[in-house]
C-alpha cells in the first residue's frame, strides 16, 4: 500500500544525518549543516542557533509571524523541550506546537507537508564535534 506520492509538490527534506539535513524543491537539492526553518508554503531561512541553549522566545516569536497551522520543532540530537515562556507567541496565537528530535521532525514534516497541511519546521542542526 503507497502512504506518499513519489514526488512532493512542496518543499521537501530528502536525506539528513548528525550534522546536516538536505533540502529539495523542483529539482534541486541542497545539503544544510546549520539550523533553518523551512515551510510548506515555501518559506526558508536560517535560524539563528547552533545549540539548544541558545533558543530564545525571539526564536519562536518569528515563527509565529509566519502564522502556519502546526510548528514542527526539531530539538536537536535528542528530544528536549523549550520551556513554555520561549513559546509565548505560538499559544497566544493558537499555533500548534510539536516538538520532537530533528530527525523525526524531518519525517514528521515530509508526511504533514504532503498532505497539504500549512506546516513550519523549525530544525536545530547541532554540529558533531570534529576529532583532532
Amino acid at each position: 500500500m503507497k502512504l506518499q506520492p513519489d514526488r512532493l509538490d512542496v518543499q521537501s527534506i530528502l536525506g539528513y544525518g548528525p550534522g546536516w539535513v538536505g533540502l529539495g524543491h523542483q529539482g534541486v537539492a541542497e545539503k544544510i549543516e546549520h539550523s533553518i526553518v523551512i515551510g510548506s508554503r515555501g518559506e526558508r531561512f536560517d535560524w539563528n542557533c547552533a545549540r539548544f541553549e541558545e533558543l530564545t522566545e525571539a526564536h519562536f516569536t518569528l515563527l509565529a509571524a509566519i502564522q502556519p497551522e502546526l510548528v514542527i520543532f526539531g530539538s536537536g540530537t535528542r528530544l528536549r523541550f523549550a520551556p513554555p515562556a520561549l513559546m509565548r507567541a505560538l499559544m497566544h496565537k493558537r499555533i500548534g506546537v510539536e516538538t520532537m528530535d530533528t530527525l523525526a521532525a524531518c519525517r514528521t514534516y515530509n508526511i504533514l507537508a504532503g498532505e497539504g497541511r500549512q506546516v513550519i519546521a523549525a530544525l536545530l542542526i547541532e554540529q558533531t564535534s570534529q576529532p583532532r
